[in-house]
């Protein structure tokens, strides 16, 4: 099992939630288990396990759906559990499928959860049907639309009273392919253009590595690792190995293995899970020694690689 990495601090950011020793029993059976973990401001943040191992339970006890059986939920600095007025103004979140009624237009849903909002604008509407991309099909009704537009609407939805933190619990689920890469490419969007921290649970591995920042991996109710996948290299985070090219691949493994360098055999290969500044290192080192070194180059680890390496197999679904 790999140490626990706060988010926050792998990103240098402050946290836009916080779970403390979050735990989470229920008939004797303890479904979350003293989960810590920092979710840091701006990005796209993945919440990954296979079924059954808390993620949606998470997420209900993060937007006050379930109460916690110990631990404290911050977001942006209110408790969930003691000031969830305060807590909950920063979130807008969809569990499961968004409901909207299917007889009205998707003009008229939004401005009907408009009204129970104080503050918000008829342009802050125009402003969200836009980023979603919905604006030649928001006077269509609902029944009308596609499960990939409903889920946009949603998302339009959510984000109209400007939060800090958007949840979203498989939101992929019976979208086609197109639909996936149309809501990835929004939530990549939202991030970007509003400062949105999204928070999205999924177990399709690939999609998740093509839309989130970093992705927490959870297991039995256990953070079991943070990994960075967009820019791991400035992180600092595990997910890069570097192969070396050398004229006597054998005989450079036993020297640095008896310089405590963890080094394996990939065919001719020297194969190393180490950081560029290392690799540099490493370079002169057999250099110095008198091996021809080719060329090094790193080669990034896919999500389910790292997925499969820390939960030592399990599957996703």
């Amino acid at each position: 099992m790999h140490e626990q990495v706060p988010a926050s601090a792998a990103a240098g950011k402050d946290p836009v939630v916080r779970l403390q020793n979050v735990t989470k029993r229920i008939g004797g059976k303890t479904i979350i288990d003293k989960l810590t973990l920092d979710v840091p401001t701006g990005e796209v943040f993945g919440f990954l396990g296979p079924n059954g191992s808390g993620k949606t339970t998470t997420i209900r006890m993060m937007v006050g759906l379930m109460g916690l059986t110990d631990g404290e939920i911050m977001i942006r600095g209110c408790s969930i559990k003691t000031e969830y007025e305060k807590a909950i103004r920063h979130v807008g979140a969809i569990v499961e499928n968004p409901e909207m009624y299917k007889y009205l237009t998707g003009y008229q849903n939004l401005l009907h959860y408009a009204r129970m909002i104080p503050g918000i604008t008829r342009q802050r509407i125009d402003e969200v049907v836009a980023l979603v991309g919905l604006k030649e099909r928001i006077n269509d009704k609902v029944k009308t639309y596609s499960l990939g537009m409903r889920q946009r609407l949603g998302v339009a939805q959510a984000v109209m009273h400007k939060p800090s933190l958007l949840i979203l619990d498989e939101p992929t689920n019976g979208l086609d392919p197109a639909g996936i890469r149309e809501l990835r490419d929004y939530l990549r969007q939202l991030a970007r253009t509003e400062g949105i921290t999204v928070f999205v649970s999924s177990h399709l591995l690939s999609e998740m590595e093509l839309m989130c920042d970093r992705v927490a991996i959870i297991q039995s109710g256990r953070l079991l690792d943070v990994r960075a996948l967009n820019g791991a290299a400035e992180t600092g985070l595990t997910g890069t190995v570097v192969h070396f090219e050398v004229d006597r691949p054998e005989e450079a493994v036993k020297l640095l293995e008896a310089e405590g360098v963890p080094v394996t055999l990939a065919g001719a290969l020297l194969s190393m899970n180490i950081d560029r500044e290392t690799a540099a290192g490493i370079n002169a080192r057999l250099v110095g020694a008198g091996f021809k070194v080719y060329g090094f180059r790193s080669v990034a680890k896919s999500l389910e690689d790292q997925f499969l390496e820390v939960t030592g197999g399990e599957g996703i679904v």
